[in-house]
């Protein structure tokens, strides 16, 4: 086993972990104080939710035939090396438990790949990450399932693209940048067809693992130092739901800027992706006792349809019947592999490494100094 796993302190300072072996008890009675208050406010918070018509059981919906399911997630890497920088960017889809009556689609997990250089720059891992979310939302769009699960909120996207167009403008050089606008439209288009979610027989989930969101709590008036999820973990008892509410409206209008792009029509679609974020519903979902409450993000043609929001809930159920999984099984799945992707890059580097050394006529220290790596990035 690895040694740092079986003597996580080796490294550290003792008198460091002395301090802060010191503190925990400290810090585990604050922990504490903070799940009584919660367990003490549990009652009249439910009986809140009830009065205000805000919870509902999955039973209250129409049991149908379970869906087909994928899992999407993505991850990208940068190794910083002496001479210059290495990029990998992924994303992987994975199938969820194929129900009895279906066949599968996959036989193995779909993926989007790029591997590249790039000369030293500040600003490659804000494209590589909006690469990275591109590169998700293709393969959901692409994905034959009925339910497609993905990993974060769905305004995260045009977080990230907004953040790499205004990088591109300084940046037009990199390789990244380049690949990011040529894919740019086709990834717009994508993200637009999530947010529409006008087919009947298809539906887009996106399952954030960590939100300060807190819709719920504004309309029920809760402490804003609790989000919605904490507090709702305590509340909905397995099988229960809170009713679809509208996402929290930004403070500044959403914005994307679209001038970067050179292809036609890209405005126009801007402005319909940024009109369909005002329309996200938010559910929040407890299958299992051992499982957290779930924030589940979609556009409103899908929570507002009884038919459809139940082909979503039992999609779920049925992808959740596992305690050591705390989130749907092909999220889970697809998490795992491209976390991989960072510990992959440093193999990469060296047999790319050996292949320049068996070419190269000068001295080969010359290579393995220039390719000397001094940091990984990671991001997901």
């Amino acid at each position: 086993m690895n040694a740092n796993f079986d003597r996580p302190f080796a490294d550290l300072p003792s008198a460091l972990v002395d301090e802060v072996l010191q503190r925990t008890q400290e810090v585990g009675k604050a922990l504490l104080d903070s799940f009584h208050e919660l367990q003490s406010q549990k009652a009249a918070r439910r009986n809140q939710l009830t009065d205000s018509k805000l919870l509902g059981r999955e039973s209250d919906f129409e049991y149908g035939i379970i869906p087909t399911t994928c899992g999407i997630d993505g991850a990208f890497a940068i190794e910083r090396l002496l001479a210059i920088d290495l990029i990998a960017v992924a994303a992987v889809a994975m199938e969820g438990l194929t129900p009895p009556s279906e066949n599968r689609f996959w036989p193995e997990p779909r993926h989007q790949v790029l591997i590249e250089t790039e000369s030293h720059d500040p600003d490659t891992g804000t494209i590589a990450r909006a690469l990275m979310m591109g590169m998700e939302l293709s393969l959901a769009v692409q994905a034959p399932h009925e339910v497609v699960f993905l990993d974060g909120s769905l305004t995260t996207p045009i977080i990230f693209f907004n953040q790499a167009l205004n990088k591109i403008q300084e940046a037009e050089h990199l390789k990244t940048s380049q690949e990011f606008l040529a894919r740019a439209k086709d990834i717009l288009e994508a993200y637009q067809a999530i947010l529409k979610a006008h087919r009947s027989d298809k539906y887009w989930v996106a399952i954030p693992k960590y939100t300060t969101r807190r819709e719920i709590g504004e309309i029920s008036q809760w402490p804003e130092s609790q989000d919605d999820r904490s507090i709702l973990t305590g509340i909905l008892e397995p099988g229960e739901i809170t009713q679809p509410v509208e996402l929290k409206k930004p403070e500044k209008p959403w914005h994307l800027n679209t001038n970067p792009i050179k292809a036609k029509g890209v405005a126009e679609l801007a402005d319909d992706i940024t009109n369909r974020l005002y329309e996200i519903q938010v559910v929040y979902y407890r299958p299992y006792p051992w499982l957290p409450a779930l924030r589940l993000e979609m556009s409103r043609a899908v929570a507002k349809t009884p038919a459809r929001l139940a082909s979503v809930l039992h999609a779920i159920k049925h992808q959740c019947g596992a305690p050591a999984m705390m989130e749907p099984y092909p999220l889970y799945m697809a998490d795992r592999m491209v976390k991989s992707l960072a510990t992959a890059i440093p193999t990469f580097r060296q047999i790319t490494s050996q292949h320049m050394a068996e070419a190269y006529q000068g001295d080969v220290a010359d290579i393995f100094l220039g390719l000397h790596g001094y940091r990984t990035e990671t991001g997901r």
